[in-house]
Order: structure tokens, then sequence, then C-alpha cells
């Protein structure tokens, strides 16, 4: 078990502990006694029961606030056979992507009376079957996940949809019968492409991942697609993979593109890091974007509009991902029947921008 992962989990944990073990913590039982009332009447005066006059309401609620009572959330969580806790499983913390998906999960959940752990995979299996059994363990009431990139394995999943609701969202499979929030990864990339060839490219290269990934598959797949449609022949030579689609491995990759006898007129990176190190390196190279070389990513990093030329994307709505995410997870977790299992597709947008098309009629946004 990595501290790490679960720190969020000991924290709550440890508290818990010391609020049981401390004697000076205001009790309901001692609000009960300082007021000369049941316990009874304090918990439903402080939970605002209509049955409870509205005297005996600002009575307690004075007393609680004099006394600085803080209401137990683990003790609200045994009398409703819940933990009001979801816990949230993801490759990587640190991408910005990510951090607006995190956002729109905390918040929906917190509107929703429910607290959020959120614990990083790091793109490994193990240790994301590690962290599903620690969350079973603490008793989560449901789990959203995002895939690692490395996942073949799925007992651990199935095993986990046994005992709680568990929804996947971003990085999905198809292998898991459970409800996946997404995007269309497929036809965003499709139209990323076609927006290249219509405004002249025909030698359109990408960068994608090694490794067979669901975004990278299907945003592979998008760029096959569009080069069909629009009757482009398919050069191997213009399709680069890499277990790491960072911009590192942008710069590198181009580097190797821009030195073939017949380079490409553009180049679709499936990440906008990877497309930042594309813009780096032609650059560094002098080469005219987009005239020489467009260039396309995909997520609409914050760096996406720093960078020179600014850069043309796919607009993932992360905030909006988790936000529903949220939802259809609690769905399940407060219907006791059966819920069907779907996929929910969240709609994207295409930002041109000056690395593919400069004029001044041209959609640049910031």
């Amino acid at each position: 078990m990595h501290a790490t992962n679960f720190s969020c989990l000991f924290t709550i944990l440890i508290y818990t502990i010391s609020i049981l073990s401390n004697k000076n913590i205001v009790t309901l039982k001692k609000l009960a006694k300082e007021l000369g009332v049941s316990i009874s009447t304090v918990s439903r005066a402080l939970g605002d029961h209509p049955d409870i006059s509205k005297e005996t309401k600002e009575r307690v609620n004075e007393v609680a606030k004099r006394l600085n009572y803080i209401p137990n959330f683990f003790a609200k969580g045994f009398r409703a056979h819940k933990s009001f806790i979801i816990g949230v499983i993801v490759p990587d913390i640190s991408h910005y992507f990510t951090s607006t998906l995190i956002k729109g999960i905390m918040q929906e959940a917190e509107l929703n009376g429910y607290k959020v752990i959120v614990s990083e995979s790091r793109n490994n299996e193990l240790k994301q079957a590690e962290i599903l059994q620690t969350m079973n363990q603490f008793g989560v009431d449901g789990i959203l996940i995002s895939l690692s990139k490395t996942t073949t394995n799925f007992d651990s999943i199935i095993n986990t949809m046994r005992l709680r609701p568990l929804v996947l969202f971003d990085k999905v499979s198809t292998k898991v019968p459970c409800t996946q929030v997404i995007i269309d990864d497929e036809d965003a990339a499709f139209r990323i492409v076609e927006h290249l060839i219509q405004t002249g490219k025909k030698k359109i290269a990408i960068i994608k991942e090694i490794e067979n990934s669901f975004n990278s598959e299907m945003r592979y797949l998008g760029y096959l697609r569009a080069l069909k449609t629009y009757k482009i022949e398919v050069n191997e030579s213009n399709i680069l993979s890499s277990e790491d689609i960072s911009m590192h491995q942008g710069k590198r990759l181009t580097n190797i593109l821009i030195s073939m006898k017949n380079r490409p007129d553009a180049i679709f990176a499936i990440t906008d890091l990877a497309a930042i190190g594309v813009i780096k390196m032609l650059n560094n190279n002098n080469i005219r974007i987009p005239e020489e070389i467009a260039v396309a990513g995909f997520s609409n990093h914050l760096a996406s509009i720093i960078i020179e030329p600014k850069l043309t994307t796919v607009d993932q709505p992360g905030h909006k991902i988790g936000e529903v995410a949220v939802n259809y997870l609690l769905q399940e977790i407060n219907n006791d029947s059966n819920i069907s299992k779907k996929t929910i597709e969240i709609k994207t947008n295409l930002i041109v921008r000056d690395s593919t098309f400069k004029s001044s009629l041209s959609k640049s946004s910031n």
C-alpha cells in the first residue's frame, strides 16, 4: 500500500478515531443534557425535522453553536448505512485535463452531500487493483474510475461491481459492463483531420500511443476514417507511435518526420502536449506553421494558447464529464432497482487557431 495514494483515507480514519476517543468532543448526548431534552429531539432539531417547533430548533442550534458542536460525519453514515464518500481513481493526477475532471466531480458530489477521495494509479494496473481493494475495504458508496492504459485484466473491476456501483469515465473499456461517460474520440479526431484536409493538406501525419488505449485507438480510427472519406492514401511512414505522448516525444517524433524526403504537410498529435512539442521542433527548424506544416492537438490544454502559433485543438469539457459521471453514479447508489448500463457521450468542440489556419476570417479562439 502506498501512503501517497491513500493519505486521505488514513487522515479521515485517524480523525474519526480521535473523535471517538476524545472525551471533550461535544456530542448529541452532551447537547441533550445541556438542553434538558432527549437525544432524538436534538438530532431532529439539528436536522430541521418538521415535527420539532421553531423555538426548539432555534434553542438547540444556539446551544450547538455556543458549545462548538461539530456533526460526526461517520455517525451519520452508520445510521444511513452509507459512508457518503465516493472513491475516484485516475491514471495521472498531474494532467490539466484530469484536474478539470476532478473539479467537476468534486463540485457535483458536494452539492449532493458526498465527499470525494481521489487516488492515482500512475497508469499501473496492479496499483489500480490495489486502490480498488482499499476503497472496497473502506466502504465507499461508489467508485468512479478512469482506467490505467496498461489495464488488461478486469477481474478487480468486475469484482468491485458486485459490491457497489461503479462508473467508468474518460479512459474506458468495452470489456467492463457498466455505465461509461466519454467523449466521441473517433468523431472528434475525424473532424480535426477533416479540417486539415479542407485547408489543403494532403500528407497528414499522426502521433499516437503505442499502447492500445481506448482513447488513442479511437482517435487513430477517426484519423483513418477522415483519410478514407476524402480518398487520401494512408502513408504508413506518417503514422508514428510512442508509449509516452509527451512534449518530449512530440519533439522527437517531429524530428523524424521533418527528416523524411517526402515530409508531411500537417501533423495531428493525439495530445496537446505532444502537439506543443511538434510546434517547438518546427519553430527550432524555421519551418513555417501552418504554411509548410500545420499542427493540431487534442484536449485544449492551457498551454495551447501560450505557444506560438496558438494551437488548433479539440476542447474536451472535463468539468462536464465529471459532473455527468457523478450524477449517473449517484443514481445507481440511490436506486435499489437494476439500472440499465449505458454509454453517455459528451459533445466536444473543434477550436481552430493559427497553427492550422491563418486568415482574417479565422475562427481563432483564446
